[in-house]
């Protein structure tokens, strides 16, 4: 395992905000009590790349507020670098209600007008710190207002002209598209800049794709410019595919996933992200990446919140030797 002062080869960015966790399942009008967690899709990726280690970079913005100090507490806690963690002293931090069902399935209710993550200027990651990284990841959140749709998209085409991996997840939130810009066309633009896509069926048919083989989900991923596939089905496992342009590619990989006692299913497919850039990044190929994000994904249902479980390396180590 990398050391605490091994330096980030990672960069991620978007969202963080304040996940509200109900104490009992069922819809939002039923639940009485929440526990605070810190989330966000961006965040569940950057803390789970440090679970796994070293810790990546995160740029993103929360309000000067209680909620603030917060999650930037929690990202510290985390050991994620403050380089790119930005308070903004005139927008609040988002917040994130979320109820879940006997079967951890979730809803979201977002509280995100003009908020601090909506505010991500272009240019503030600088080109010398896109060189001295190699994989740069961001989700389809961002995307959904600008500035930071600009900003985001921004990023992840200058990262792409200085030969870093450029990671994509859609991570379909209907909630925060109102904002007029149009979820198909954003998931369209963010697969020309991004070399890597991870989605889930329920992306791909908000974004307009039919269907729901895999093999044609991966397809549509491929022909939309990225070399490279992961589709999440839940609890049936994750399946990959990467075309000759990927440097661990052409290959397909299909795996089961890992059976535990799901409690939240809440940033399940974030540690599946953060599993499968490690295993690519450490060169363990596509099977490894498929496996690694199928292992770190389970180790996040087993406690409540995108972040309450334990997802380092013995732990992750363990479910995969079963």
């Amino acid at each position: 395992m990398d050391g605490p002062d091994t330096a980030p080869d990672v960069l991620v960015a978007g969202e963080c905000l304040v996940d509200f966790i109900p104490e009992t399942p069922g819809p939002l009008p039923t639940v009485e009590a929440f526990r605070r967690r810190a989330g966000g899709a961006p965040a569940n990726v950057t803390a789970r790349l440090a679970d796994l280690g070293p810790a990546p970079y995160f740029w993103t913005r929360v309000g000067d507020d209680a909620f603030g100090a917060f999650l930037a507490a929690a990202l510290a806690d985390a050991g994620i670098p403050d380089r790119f963690v930005e308070t903004d002293p005139d927008a609040r931090t988002p917040l994130a209600f979320v109820a879940h069902d006997d079967d951890a399935d979730r809803e979201f209710s977002f509280y995100r007008d003009h908020t601090a993550d909506t505010r991500l200027s272009p240019g503030t990651v600088p080109d010398r710190a896109l060189d001295a990284v190699t994989w740069v990841a961001f989700g389809g959140v961002c995307l959904s207002s600008d500035p930071a749709r600009t900003a985001t998209l921004e990023l992840a085409e200058r990262a792409g002209t200085r030969d870093c991996t450029v990671v994509f997840d859609p991570n379909a939130r209907p909630e925060v598209w109102d904002g007029g810009f149009d979820f198909p066309d954003s998931v369209d633009a963010a697969c020309e800049v991004a070399d890597v896509v991870k989605a889930t069926p329920e992306d791909l048919a908000a974004a307009g794709v039919d269907g729901d083989d895999p093999d044609v989900l991966l397809d549509a991923i491929l022909e939309r410019g990225a070399h490279t596939a992961f589709l999440t089905l839940g609890g049936d496992g994750a399946v990959g595919r990467a075309g000759g342009a990927a440097p661990w590619g052409p290959a397909e990989a299909t795996h089961p996933g890992y059976d535990v006692d799901a409690v939240d299913t809440t940033g399940a497919g974030d540690a599946f992200t953060a599993g499968a850039i490690r295993g690519l990044a450490d060169g363990s190929g596509l099977t490894g990446a498929v496996s690694l994000g199928n292992a770190a994904a389970a180790a996040t249902t087993t406690e409540p919140g995108a972040t309450g479980a334990d997802v380092d390396r013995t732990v992750v180590d363990r479910i995969r030797d079963g």
